[in-house]
């Protein structure tokens, strides 16, 4: 009975100490994450993997893994889908929608709460005036929306693609 009653509690010690470890681990890894994303955001180098679209018309859908949004610099890379109304034909054909890679006209960023910056981003195509407002979290994830002057506005979900804790530095 006593030999039993060793056996568990030494399983109870082993799960508590492998349970500390756990939360230490993921104490270090959000605060590696919280460090990239300042890393991205200070040298205005985000790369957003969109993950799902939200439309005014037709709800939310999942979206294939190679759209992006990406912020280098003056410079705003976007390759999104755009699922909406028109009001307006557009001049340039083919239509290029939400894919582009243009010069930022204006950005603001702000920080609203203590785990959220927030960037208003204003741009200008050949087909179209856009203002996207993206709010990146301190957990890597990130929200975006889209508002044109000619369009349905769109918005999408994604997650920061931070290259510091894929390659460890």
């Amino acid at each position: 009975m006593r030999k039993r009653i060793g056996q568990v509690l030494l399983l109870a010690m082993v799960v508590l100490l492998s349970a500390c470890a756990t939360q230490q681990q993921r104490a270090e890894r959000r605060a590696a994450t919280q460090q990239a994303v300042e890393k991205a955001v200070a040298e205005r180098r985000l790369h957003i993997d969109v993950t799902s679209m939200n439309t005014l018309r037709y709800g939310s859908r999942m979206v294939t893994p190679d759209f992006f949004l990406e912020l280098q610099g003056d410079t705003l890379n976007s390759y999104l889908p755009y699922l909406g109304q028109a009001y307006q034909a557009p001049m340039a054909q083919p239509a290029q929608g939400l894919n582009f890679r243009e010069r930022i006209l204006q950005l603001q960023e702000s920080r609203p709460k203590p785990h959220l910056i927030h960037f208003d981003i204003d741009v200008k195509t050949k087909e179209d005036v856009y203002r996207y407002l993206v709010d990146v979290y301190d957990n890597g994830k990130a929200a975006i929306r889209v508002q044109s002057q000619h369009r349905d506005a769109i918005s999408f979900d994604g997650d920061c693609d931070l290259p510091e804790l894929i390659n460890g530095k």
